[in-house]
């Protein structure tokens, strides 16, 4: 008797399915923003390579996001970083480590980008992509 209820025990866990919280979590943490919304995110910089993901030359005011959050054409406000460095920017590249909420700003220096480490940062999204029609209505 005793075997029959472990083999049915054993049977019934095996066939279970498991949600996995991670994988709610990643669900709702991907749920993309819309035009003029204001969404908090992790900020790092970077200061490697020549050309973006979108095939532009690297320069000042270009983002790295998660495309299938932020996608390619984005525009953000950023705010929660120094002076010099807040202001607008445009997402144009990807990378491999940047998933959900988090952005990677584009600094000529390295030093300067080592420096800037990871800090939080507040974005208001002002154009979700390419399209004209994902503009926020009188962002200001």
């Amino acid at each position: 008797m005793a075997t029959a209820v472990g083999l049915m025990g054993f049977l019934l866990l095996y066939e279970a399915t498991i949600i996995d919280p991670r994988s709610l979590a990643g669900g709702l943490a991907h749920a993309a923003p819309a035009a003029g919304s204001r969404v908090d995110f992790t900020a790092t910089a970077y200061c490697k390579g020549h050309t973006t993901a979108s095939g532009v030359p690297v320069q000042a005011g270009i983002a790295a996001a998660d495309p299938s959050f932020l996608p390619e054409g984005s525009v953000l406000r950023v705010e929660g970083v120094p002076e010099r460095m807040r202001g607008i920017y445009t997402v144009l590249d990807t990378g491999p480590k940047i998933q959900g909420r988090r952005i990677d700003l584009y600094m000529w220096s390295c030093y300067e980008a080592l420096d800037f480490g990871r800090r939080p940062v507040t974005l208001t999204i002002l154009r979700h992509g390419w399209n004209p029609k994902d503009t926020a209505p009188a962002v200001r």
